[in-house]
């Protein structure tokens, strides 16, 4: 294995990594009941401060964003206050932490805050279940309207500015995995008629219109996004979602964010409309720093940036079986296999 994995990376003037290998963002469900990070959380992150850069857990920008129980908030005082813990614990450690800041439009239940309507692009209904508390149902969303829209951007900005007041290096933008920025970039979601429709510049409007507030507010070194240009998760696949992100991606790389992630359980999964993987479908439109993620041991990441596929390596799960994750790969330990009973407790 190259040990250019664990070469520092400099993401641009201001950050700089101390190896490629990520901590990917990892939904826990273990903030308290008013979603403020708990003292186990900020252990749990610390020990894995050795990661070249800790994405955390996806962290709701405002009340009507959440869709799983006891999913932290980036909104109230307190959650900054508790945010504030994390981020410590993590630099006192050496390393680096940035929040991933989500909302999960149409996949939202109003069971979890005080209101009665889910606003997504389009009434578009998601069939199923809540993970983890399968007695609640999806219920159809309302589109949201253009005043709707604007305030999103708002919260947005003002959810990255209040990471940085809790300690946070930077933001990842969660636009992935079928969640509310997604659901503007996929046809199987947005049947919108007006500006943030029909058109792969109008589908697109909505993610670069977040991605400009959040820059504006606390620069670009410390903005980064997340995508699923194949949609596979809540979401059925459109051969037009190509011409979407065709689009969407010369527009992220002339704003030179910290980084881009590519969001998708298992990098090997391949989609006609993109000719392949997600990642070489990005990596053939994007050449600044881009994540790879997606079922990569340490080995078969760095033989993929080895081939200049990805720049940096997001490991998930084995990190949470595995702590001590760097250390384990660099002298070539036995990893401990993960297993779904270790979501049980914050080890």
């Amino acid at each position: 294995m190259s040990k250019d994995l664990f070469n520092p990376y400099p993401l641009n003037s201001l950050i700089t990594l101390q190896n490629k290998v990520l901590m990917a963002p990892l939904t826990r469900c273990m903030a308290d009941d008013k979603l403020v990070p708990t003292e186990e959380m900020a252990k749990y992150y610390a020990r894995r401060a050795d990661a070249g850069l800790i994405i955390s857990e996806a962290t709701i920008i405002r009340p009507d964003g959440q869709g799983y129980p006891n999913t932290p908030g980036l909104f109230s005082p307190e959650q900054i206050v508790g945010w504030r813990k994390v981020t410590d614990a993590v630099h006192e450690k050496g390393g680096k932490i940035f929040a991933q800041l989500w909302h999960t439009g149409r996949v939202a239940h109003p069971h979890f805050y005080d209101g009665d309507e889910v606003i997504a692009p389009s009434a578009t209904l998601v069939d199923g279940t809540v993970p983890r508390m399968r007695e609640l149902t999806y219920i159809t969303p309302t589109p949201a309207t253009l005043e709707q829209v604007e305030q999103l951007i708002v919260d947005y900005a003002q959810a990255a500015a209040n990471a940085i007041d809790a300690g946070f290096d930077g933001i990842e933008i969660h636009g992935a995995n079928g969640y509310l920025i997604d659901q503007f970039l996929h046809f199987d979601s947005n049947k919108r008629t007006d500006k943030y429709g029909q058109s792969p510049e109008n589908m697109s409007r909505f993610a670069l219109e977040v991605v400009d507030a959040i820059v504006a507010r606390i620069g670009k070194e410390r903005t980064a996004l997340r995508i699923s240009p194949g949609a596979y998760f809540n979401m059925t696949p459109d051969t037009r979602d190509k011409d979407v992100f065709d689009y969407l991606l010369p527009e992220l790389e002339k704003r030179d964010l910290a980084y881009l992630h590519i969001g998708i359980f298992d990098d090997e999964m391949t989609f006609e409309h993109l000719g392949g993987r997600a990642s070489d479908y990005v990596r053939a439109r994007y050449k600044r720093t881009l994540i790879g993620n997606g079922g990569f041991t340490a080995e078969t990441g760095a033989q993929a940036i080895t081939e200049d596929r990805f720049d940096l390596l997001a490991i998930g799960r084995p990190f949470i079986a595995n702590p001590d994750y760097i250390n384990r790969v660099k002298s070539n330990q036995e990893l401990v296999p993960y297993s779904e009973d270790m979501l049980a407790t914050l080890d």
